[in-house]
């Protein structure tokens, strides 16, 4: 019998990414930000032909069990996606290839009962990125290396498990199962990191590899909040924390819901930690509905950025269902 598997990154640029000179692109409009990818991954090939996302890395695998439940053979089927880039300088629009570096897919480890497979996939854009860099040659031009490795630990009962093993650090990296289902999204973005030190050997081609802060998925509640906050008519106050600020703090006055953009923050509540949440994180609400007063203390365990937004700016049946799923967890 042979059973199969499958875990999906899928990589882009968020609004708000990218700071200081190396905005002005995204600004004059000669680069876009890219709208958020769906929360549910229905079809690869359609997504990467209607040029939303930057990459993906696409690891799929199987193993062959025979009849007395025992693995006999494993292998790889997947691979990467490299999506185009498009530049627009006034009426007249450019788009060009990205290019793809070979697949890295590690011998298959075996144990009892399972099996796991490690993948990696990326590459560069086609267009130039003139930029200084933080060691020799000093200054690049070719653009920075992205890219995702992925596992999947295969058992011989047909159950699968995935990990995000590394990821360059930018842009953000969204991870789907194997149903297609958005579950785990990178944590933070360093764009100034990425392009001074992820070139030539700085990458899995070159033998080396960064660990990812991973976050859970938002809900899809949460996920139709942040869009209203960030498209909707007025646009938030955007904020950026250090590590170890506070954002809010418990039993103190509040009157702003807070989407988190980038970062890892913890809640606690009394004094003690009782979650931590992502990107695409809303918060704050329940000082909105309950009287004006913080129930809990956020505090940045990364760097942070945060989208501020008022409760006139939202519907407040929506807010109470927020804080009805917030109860809950």
């Amino acid at each position: 019998m042979r059973h199969h598997a499958v875990v999906t990154s899928l990589s882009w640029i968020p609004s708000e990414a990218i700071r200081g000179a190396m905005r002005l692109p995204f600004v004059l409009g000669i680069s876009h930000y890219d709208p958020p990818p769906p929360s549910t991954l229905d079809d690869l090939e359609a997504l990467r032909s209607a040029d939303r996302f930057r990459f993906a890395n696409e690891l799929s695998g199987w193993v062959e069990v025979d009849d007395d439940g025992a693995i006999v053979d494993a292998g790889y089927d997947g691979a990467g996606h490299m999506g185009a880039t498009t530049a627009t300088v006034g009426s007249r629009s450019v788009t060009l290839p990205g290019v793809v570096y070979p697949t890295i897919q590690h011998p298959v480890e075996q144990g009892d009962g399972w099996v796991r497979l490690v993948q990696t996939t990326g590459g560069r854009t086609g267009f130039p990125l003139p930029r200084t860099v933080d060691r020799s040659p000093w200054v690049q031009v070719t653009a920075p290396t992205v890219w995702t490795t992925l596992a999947l630990t295969l058992q011989a009962d047909g159950g699968a498990t995935h990990e995000l093993v590394g990821s360059s650090a930018f842009p953000r990296h969204w991870i789907y199962d194997g149903e297609g289902r958005l579950v785990h999204k990178t944590g933070t973005l360093d764009f100034r990191g990425w392009s001074g030190e992820s070139f030539g050997e700085r990458s899995p081609w070159g033998g080396y590899e960064q660990e990812a802060l991973v976050a859970e998925a938002e809900t899809q509640l949460e996920r139709t909040l942040s869009e209203e906050i960030m498209q909707g008519g007025e646009r938030p106050t955007i904020r950026r924390v250090d590590a170890d600020d506070t954002l809010t703090v418990q039993g103190t006055p509040g009157e702003e819901l807070l989407l988190l953009l980038d970062g890892i923050v913890d809640v606690e509540v009394d004094g003690r930690v009782v979650a931590e949440i992502g990107p695409g994180a809303v918060v704050g609400e329940r000082a909105l509905l309950e009287g004006g007063r913080r129930t809990a203390t956020l505090r940045a365990r990364t760097p942070a950025t945060v989208a501020v937004a008022t409760a006139d700016q939202l519907d407040t049946a929506v807010l109470r269902e927020l804080a009805a799923g917030h109860h809950r967890e």
